[in-house]
């Protein structure tokens, strides 16, 4: 908020707390879904992560009207899913699980055996 706009300006408030499996995927959360503005002046969102749990993404909202938290946050929920999505589709120990499929015909592979 800045500093010339009054407090009770945007007296409609929710705080949103979104708790995700690692710190690491908090912060991702955080980074990927502040980067954009928020698209009503009527509207203001704060991004952290909960001090006292760093699993936990916490989003504070503000706005003038019930009506535009609505919207807002129905629109930022969307955001999150598709976030979520990605998280689930790209996560980061994929590549430590076992494969459904072979390497046969990948361009530039050679099959090395060990005994």
């Amino acid at each position: 908020m800045s500093n010339d706009t009054p407090p009770d300006a945007f007296p409609c408030k929710l705080a949103l707390s979104i708790p995700l499996p690692t710190p690491h995927l908090a912060t991702t959360a955080l980074r990927a879904l502040s980067v954009d503005a928020e698209l009503s002046p009527y509207v203001q969102r704060h991004f952290s992560i909960d001090p006292s749990s760093t699993t936990v993404l916490r989003v504070d909202y503000s706005a003038t009207t019930n009506r535009m938290l609505r919207v807002a946050v129905n629109g930022f929920f969307e955001s999150v899913r598709v976030v979520l999505d990605v998280m689930r589709e790209l996560d980061v120990d994929v590549v430590d699980r076992p494969g459904t499929e072979g390497l046969e015909g990948v361009q530039g592979l050679e099959e090395t055996r060990t005994s």
